[in-house]
């Protein structure tokens, strides 16, 4: 009996040890390289690491064929660099395999690389580098922690005032309600800078055990006043949700870095095109789309450009940096100026302007002249300059023409 017991004893290690066996292979399916994800796995490993660097591809895709080895040696220069359970994973999903995967994903083009954060899809798809060490180096900052401590109050009057910032006062660093902070944080830390003092630096801005969260707009670009966090401190969703809202703006800025992101959103562009010295019309723009134009935030993206850096659109208008300020429409196939910067002033103005885009009335006074009069204009309206700058037919495979 005594040897009887034993082996039912060995036969059910032997069992367990299969079965971690096979939990290991089917979570780690790869050795080396980035992990395959699949409908089967994906939620397990997305919810169980803090970060997880997704390439979406497909195997006839050629750009994708050239990045899969970069991206599978940037893998396992991470796994050497994190060996860490949990703290980050490089993956990779074949998207004629895993279809409702990359349906859920949106992915419209190939190689799409996604970030994932506790779980929480990142709003900007990595667009960097596509080089090993770049990889790399996007993960360790990706890792780095996102807040900024200060240990007395007279160091926030010195923070940058052409930055979002988001301000917390706890009491100590094991707060459960820091724990969310720092989490909200880590998603949004490329939309906000985020600061934090403990004890005795921030005793002053609090009652004893009831945290304090303010946000900070971006000075050089608005006139409003700091706003309090009056969510539950204990909630990530709801915490999250006022912070996306504080730290994206409803008013961006267009730079050469984002505007390839900026154009995949599909939505046409209302700009004002400023000097970079210029920060009086970018706060008088920001507080008419805030104010009057918000009903319109579906429809299209608020921008505001540097003239100078885009120096080229303006040209294609006719216009140059002596005209600044001035605002325009770009709807991807055409360009329309606004005719008169000045008549922002007159309350509906910019609205109806964007409202005879959509109408079509735009399109035909260029063809057929201002209605009422029998001017006959013999020119077009320039073509789009900003559509160039969407995602390279020569970086991806594109999906479906979405501009």
């Amino acid at each position: 009996m005594h040897i009887g017991k034993i082996r039912i004893f060995d036969n059910d290690r032997g069992v367990i040890i299969l079965m971690l066996m096979v939990v290991y292979v089917f979570y780690n399916p790869t050795n080396s390289g980035a992990v395959d994800l699949n409908q089967q796995n994906l939620d397990m490993t997305l919810a169980s690491n803090e970060l997880v660097f997704i390439n979406f591809y497909a195997e006839w895709c050629r750009f994708s064929n050239i990045m899969m080895p970069i991206f599978d040696e940037a893998a396992d220069k991470v796994k050497q660099e994190f060996p860490d359970a949990g703290k980050v994973v490089m993956a990779k999903v074949d998207c004629d395999k895993e279809k409702d995967v990359a349906s859920r994903f949106h992915i419209t083009k190939y190689p799409t690389l996604k970030i994932i954060r506790n779980g929480q899809p990142a709003k900007r798809e990595y667009r960097g580098q596509r080089s090993v060490d770049h990889f790399v180096e996007f993960v360790k900052n990706q890792l780095e922690d996102p807040i900024k401590e200060f240990s007395s109050l007279s160091e926030l009057t010195t923070l940058e005032s052409n930055k979002r910032i988001i301000i917390g006062y706890f009491d100590r660093r094991d707060q459960p309600e820091y724990s969310i902070f720092r989490r909200v944080a880590t998603n949004l830390k490329e939309d906000c800078q985020f600061h934090v003092g403990f004890g005795e630096a921030s005793q002053q801005m609090h009652p004893p055990g009831h945290p304090i969260i303010v946000f900070r707009p971006d000075k050089d670009r608005s006139n409003d006043l700091d706003i309090t966090y009056n969510g539950s401190l204990t909630n990530f969703d709801e915490m999250h949700i006022w912070m996306s809202e504080m730290c994206v703006p409803l008013v961006r800025e267009i730079t050469f870095e984002n505007a390839e992101e900026l154009t995949e959103e599909g939505l046409p562009f209302l700009i004002l095109f400023h000097h970079p010295d210029d920060k009086d019309s970018i706060k008088k723009y920001s507080e008419i789309v805030t104010t009057d134009l918000i009903s319109e935030k579906q429809s299209i993206n608020f921008l505001t450009a540097d003239g100078k850096r885009f120096a080229h659109p303006l040209h294609h208008l006719g216009k140059s940096e002596k005209d600044l300020p001035l605002i325009a429409i770009d709807s991807f196939r055409h360009m329309y100026l606004f005719p008169n910067y000045k008549d922002i002033e007159i309350p509906g103005k910019l609205k109806q302007f964007i409202k005879d885009l959509y109408s079509g009335k735009l399109h035909r006074e260029f063809h057929y002249g201002s209605e009422g009069t029998n001017e006959i204009p013999d020119t077009t309206p320039p073509s789009s300059t900003f559509k160039k700058l969407a995602p390279s037919k020569n970086r991806y495979t594109l999906l479906r023409d979405e501009l």
